[in-house]
């Protein structure tokens, strides 16, 4: 029998832990709000004296990461951050219970941290949350079912495809014809794998000792794509670790020549990529959606938070399709769900319901894909379904069979980043779960993300009209 795993240290044995260490240095870094990771390294003297000011103190960092895209380009249409607001330091307070070592980095020590607001007039207030920040947004999420007696647990799975590149590489090479690491469809190769042996090594080793084990890991369906299935935890901490995974992946591909991409879908032909969320409820000490005398083994506490997930999933639809490119992905037959539907373990709905023992009882949410950032997508499902819980609702809508019998009637998720937007910017229950104030930001984002696309000109263009029109 293994041994039970350590508790983490106290945060003031840890602290004096890292005094006593040899090394000078520690890496830090917050989530933007594509869920891409911004940090810097720190002393270790600086370091120090910004967690020894907890709970209230921190250190400075520009609150431009809110107010620019995921390639710095500065937004023109924001109100809390941006050029009028001069782009000063919020406070980023350090999460001492994130401490992770990198092990292909020397092992410096790795912190997460969360923003903090100044507030409208400048002054500090150290006791109210940055509204735009996602851990923080996700936090808020998990307060509110945390004082409903409830709490959240998630696990998190991805799809991604991986090519023989460098970004000096396909820069190179203009960002077009990009070479995947394999060849072919070949979805849970063992031949696969092993062609991609160092890799697959490195992922199951190094990213387990950086604090995110993997459950699985295998090929999919598509040339060098894989799927990795990320241990359960508590919410907060999947969507720690999810964040971490991505760029954990593409700094591990660097050393061996690989270049991981996470977008949804990157070629016409293939399949989309998924970010899959699974999700269960706990009063501390069980799981709150098993009951054997329930309809498919379901509480009525499991009825209502699909319901919930039913009835509003639509209203969160940008922060689980956040990108232009989420919506290829959302194409009828190619695995992706396109409608808001439920289903006893069904891979082809929205909502897979996963009827187990009373340990593994559990929601796969399917819709999202693999370019999430995790904790706008675990915000969005978990408001979605706690939306349910409050309201009672009921799980009046039938399961479907097989691929799509029991749906002809339910409505298409929208194709467009615009539409799902605007649904977004106008929904009460959005706001009334994540605030007007991450609302308003985040559907400017997504037109600013939008207004890139309607001004680019893609090859798709260049082959149809350049020659013949």
């Amino acid at each position: 029998m293994a041994s039970p795993a350590k508790p983490p240290p106290s945060p003031s044995r840890l602290l004096e832990q890292l005094r006593r260490s040899p090394g000078q240095k520690v890496k830090v870094a917050i989530a933007d709000i594509d869920g891409v990771l911004r940090g810097k390294y720190l002393s270790k003297d600086k370091f120090l004296s910004a967690a020894a000011a907890a709970p209230d103190g921190g250190f400075g960092f520009c609150d431009v990461v809110f107010g620019w895209d995921m390639v710095d380009a500065v937004y023109d249409n924001t109100k809390l951050v941006g050029w009028h607001k001069g782009f000063g330091d919020a406070t980023v307070r350090l999460d001492l219970r994130t401490h992770r070592e990198v092990p292909w980095d020397d092992n410096v020590p790795f912190f997460l941290g969360d923003f903090w607001w100044r507030g409208r007039d400048g002054t500090a207030k150290a006791e109210e949350p940055y509204p735009l920040c996602p851990r923080q947004v996700l936090k808020r999420v998990l307060r509110r079912a945390e004082k409903l007696g409830f709490r959240t647990m998630c696990g998190m799975e991805f799809e991604w495809f991986n090519f023989a590149e460098t970004p000096q590489s396909w820069a190179d090479k203009n960002h077009t014809g990009p070479k995947p690491i394999t060849p072919g469809w070949f979805g849970y190769s063992i031949l696969r794998a092993s062609h991609g042996q160092a890799f697959f090594r490195a992922l199951m080793d190094d990213l387990p000792r950086f604090g995110i084990p993997i459950e699985g890991l295998h090929t999919e369906t598509g040339p060098g794509v894989y799927e990795v299935a990320i241990a359960f935890s508590d919410a907060l901490e999947a969507a720690d670790r999810a964040t971490l995974f991505k760029t954990a992946t593409k700094e591990i591909g660097l050393r061996l020549g690989i270049m991981p991409s996470f977008m949804a879908k990157w070629n016409q032909a293939y399949p989309g990529c998924s970010g899959h969320i699974h999700q269960s409820l706990s009063d501390g000490e069980k799981n709150l959606f098993h009951d054997p005398r329930g309809r498919h083994g379901m509480s009525k506490l499991f009825e209502s938070y699909l319901a919930g997930q039913l009835a509003c999933m639509l209203d969160f639809g940008p922060m689980i399709w956040p990108t232009v490119n989420s919506y290829k992905r959302l194409v009828d037959g190619f695995w992706a769900p396109v409608k808001p539907t439920w289903a006893i373990d069904n891979r082809t709905v929205s909502f897979r319901v996963i009827p187990g023992s009373p340990k593994s009882s559990r929601l796969e949410t399917r819709c999202p894909g693999s370019d999430v950032n995790p904790y706008l997508a675990m915000a969005a499902v978990i408001a979605a379904g706690m939306h349910g819980v409050e309201r009672g609702l009921k799980l009046e809508a039938p399961p479907i069979e097989g691929s799509n019998q029991g749906a002809e009637n339910i409505p298409r998720a929208p194709r467009t980043l615009i539409e799902t937007t605007r649904l977004f910017q106008k929904s009460a229950i959005a706001r009334d779960w994540l605030g007007d104030d991450f609302v308003d930001h985040f559907t400017a984002t997504r037109e600013w993300e939008w207004r890139q696309w309607l001004d680019a000109v893609t090859d798709w263009e260049l082959k149809r009209y350049f020659e013949i029109i």
